[in-house]
């Protein structure tokens, strides 16, 4: 079985890199394709399913921002994009955005940017419910000057504990990628 998943931008794919081999069984290959944004990664859905032509057991796994939509419906969207196949496909959302993933690591972005003292975050109200800040990016950049998406992604990845991540859209990620692994 080969999984392909299909990122809205770089910075997801350094941070699957590191995660997947330790998510996925030995036995199932991955390919990780990037996107230049959402518009890209959404003309590219059809394309890319319609025009797959590797033989073999393969599934797709699309992963996309919420950025503040409607999770339902944005999934619904992409879901009607993948219709003109009967390709398997597990669409997930990394709600608000992929820096909610971090937020539900804290131990992890602490030892990541060697600052202990984030450790107290989960203190304040705001941090509780990772999926919930309103902008993630924002807040990290805002607490970590110096993060840069691509090289925090690499940064972080090593340090995230995958099954105490607080992030109920991490949770579904792993959960629903073990899934389909398995079937």
């Amino acid at each position: 079985m080969k999984l392909i998943f299909l990122l809205e931008e770089l910075s997801m794919k350094y941070l699957l890199l590191e995660l997947l081999p330790r998510i996925l069984p030995e036995n199932v290959e991955f390919q990780i394709i990037p996107h230049n944004g959402k518009r890209d990664l959404e003309k590219s859905i059809p394309r890319k399913l319609r025009g797959w032509n590797e033989p073999g057991d393969i599934r797709f796994v699309i992963l996309h921002d919420q950025d503040n939509k409607d999770c339902r419906k944005l999934k619904e969207s992409l879901l009607e994009l993948c219709k003109t196949t009967d390709r398997p496909v597990l669409i997930r959302i990394a709600c608000q955005e992929l820096e909610s993933w971090y937020f539900g690591d804290i131990g992890a972005l602490a030892r990541a940017y060697e600052r202990p003292k984030l450790k107290n975050l989960p203190k304040q109200k705001r941090y509780r419910v990772p999926d919930e800040i309103p902008s993630p990016k924002e807040e990290l950049y805002r607490l970590i000057p110096e993060h840069q998406q691509i090289e925090g992604a690499r940064r972080i990845a090593p340090y995230m504990d995958i099954e105490n991540n607080t992030s109920v859209s991490f949770q579904f990620f792993v959960k629903g990628v073990q899934r389909l692994a398995a079937e």
